[in-house]
């Protein structure tokens, strides 16, 4: 943790010299002692020192100054860091300003000029000021801070960004935080340019893109290579997986991810029938270790970056970006995994984002305390998610068309939420409409047999109501089946697979109608919506990508 700072304003330069010399050679070692002349910059330096987490124990103010009166300086001042004590420098004909300022800027103390010998009329006095302040102070948080509202689609998207991306962050609601306020006010922002990102340098970005942060945190990366050996494009399990293999068999290995690495596994609070992990690990937890060792192993990782095309030039594979930037490869993994459906019902595209969420959102389970929250799907999704908000909801409910959920959903987990008393779930029903103000407030249920409807409170809804393959992308007449990537032999049962297909051999199991690209995942038409045959099927894939080029 940085030092606290000793603040002191002075433009007598010959004051402030002795002022800094008592100061640092009593305090030098547990505080940073800052000091300038001019008001009017140290006002501008104290909002940037507030961006960037730095903490001010102690103000020391001349009264007299041309640019302010220490007093007024005090007052703005306070504004920024309010629980700074304060402490005015005073020659004997400003008494009466020093008193009234007792009041004015609730001041803790002031010192006559001059205050020799200091071990009897200084250092006493900041003694006392520090101990008390080191007895109410509670260290901030040091790094990047996001100030919004907690229902705005605008804000959830960039919580989002951060926390899949495992980035530290503070979030402040402007509504309900007074550290929020205080950055608001001294930053001079106004509603309209909220949500608002605050980096650890003191710097801000009003309403950024995920682009935007990511440039900012340098964590945007430009590739390297002028040819790769395999492109893989999305950052699931499959794709981490053939990241890993492809960069530790010597291949020249790009990962592109249009969002934040890990997929719909990345958001589950816990994956318990993983082999390896008798006690479950998160996610995000699984996502995090496969970066690193795709990186370690000089694997590069480029996001958030969308691919819009792909295109085939004399043998190489050109992979077009979303800023129209291309990439050379001489294969390709496809493994963009799938995004959950959307719910065709009234007023839940007026909510996404403001109390309705797709998938688990876990950077939003805190909103959720002691609050009724609601959950569509019966699948594991559904079911780590209920088991996870458990922790903070009051009452989670599990809203599925069917009996039970014992068709759709692990054994493992059925018997957890039958033992955790504030998930109950809610048998032959489906949501039909969603209502609030600003955020949402309440839904209406409708049970599917009887079609009678019952009016409930909920502050949050998650939907899990299965998934469709994000492949609206995907040309080159790649063959689909209703949106899966077919692969391998069961090509050949399409009448298009001919006009495709010009190799002697037959594709490779992984392998599309298009020679040299790949699917595996989730994406692929067959696969098993299991975190490990993702896992498998994106080692398996470099296997083939290497059989492959060797053809090539």
């Amino acid at each position: 943790m940085s030092r606290p700072i000793i603040f002191a304003i002075d433009d007598d330069s010959q004051v402030l010299r002795a002022l800094n010399r008592d100061l640092r050679s009593q305090y030098g070692k547990e505080y940073k002692v800052m000091t300038t002349e001019s008001a009017n910059e140290a006002l501008e330096t104290l909002v940037e020192m507030k961006n960037a987490g730095d903490v001010i124990a102690l103000f020391i103010s001349d009264q007299r100054m041309p640019e302010m009166p220490g007093v007024d300086f005090l007052q703005k001042a306070v504004k920024i860091y309010p629980d700074a004590k304060r402490v005015l420098l005073t020659a004997y004909s400003d008494t009466d300003a020093a008193i009234k300022a007792i009041n004015d800027v609730q001041l803790d103390y002031y010192l006559m000029k001059p205050w020799d010998p200091p071990e009897e009329k200084l250092y006493p006095v900041i003694n006392d000021l520090l101990n008390d302040w080191h007895t109410h102070y509670i260290p901030a948080f040091k790094g990047i801070k996001l100030i919004g509202f907690q229902f705005s689609p605008q804000s959830h998207v960039i919580k989002d960004y951060l926390g899949s991306n495992l980035i530290p962050y503070q979030w402040l609601d402007i509504e309900r935080n007074e550290e929020a306020k205080t950055l608001f006010n001294a930053n001079n922002l106004c509603n309209d340019q909220l949500p608002t990102v605050i980096y650890e340098d003191g710097s801000f970005q009003s309403k950024p893109s995920i682009t935007d942060i990511a440039q900012k945190l340098g964590i945007s990366a430009q590739v390297s290579n002028e040819i790769y050996d395999v492109v893989i494009i999305g950052a699931g399990p499959a794709g981490l997986a053939a990241s890993v293999y492809g960069a530790s068999e010597g291949l020249r290995t790009l990962l592109i991810e249009r969002k934040a690495p890990g997929g719909q596994a990345g958001s589950s609070s816990r994956i318990e029938n993983y082999l390896g992990f008798p006690s479950g690990l998160s996610g995000s937890d699984l996502t995090h270790r496969a970066i690193t060792q795709a990186r370690r192993l000089g694997a590069e990782f480029l996001s958030p970056h969308s691919v819009q095309d792909i295109q085939e030039r004399d043998g190489y594979k050109y992979i077009i970006l979303d800023n129209g930037s291309e990439i050379i490869s001489r294969s390709i993994v496809i493994t963009t995994g799938v995004d959950y459906r959307k719910l065709e019902v009234k007023g839940i595209d007026q909510f996404t984002g403001a109390g309705v969420y797709y998938g688990a959102a876990i950077t939003e389970a805190s909103a959720c305390k002691d609050k009724q929250v609601y959950i569509i799907g019966g699948g594991n999704s559904a079911g780590q998610a209920a088991m996870y908000l458990s922790k903070f909801a009051k009452n989670v409910f599990i809203v599925i068309r069917r009996e039970d959920l014992t068709a759709t959903m692990s054994a493992y987990l059925i018997e957890q939420i039958a033992d955790t008393s504030n998930i109950k779930v809610v048998p032959f029903t489906e949501v039909i409409e969603a209502r609030g103000e600003n955020s949402l407030h309440e839904l209406t249920l409708s049970n599917v047999n009887t079609k009678e409807t019952t009016d409930v409170e909920a502050s949050a809804l998650y939907i899990f109501i299965g998934a469709k393959p994000y492949t609206e992308w995907v040309q080159m007449g790649i063959i689909k089946s209703k949106g899966f990537i077919e692969t391998g032999r069961d090509l050949t049962g399409y009448d298009d697979f001919g006009k495709q297909w010009k190799l002697k051999r037959d594709p490779f199991l992984l392998e599309t109608s298009c020679p040299g690209i790949f699917a595996a995942g989730d994406v692929r038409a067959g696969a098993m919506n299991r975190v490990a045959s993702a896992v498998g099927e994106g080692s398996m894939a470099i296997s083939f990508v290497h059989k492959y080029l060797a053809e090539v």
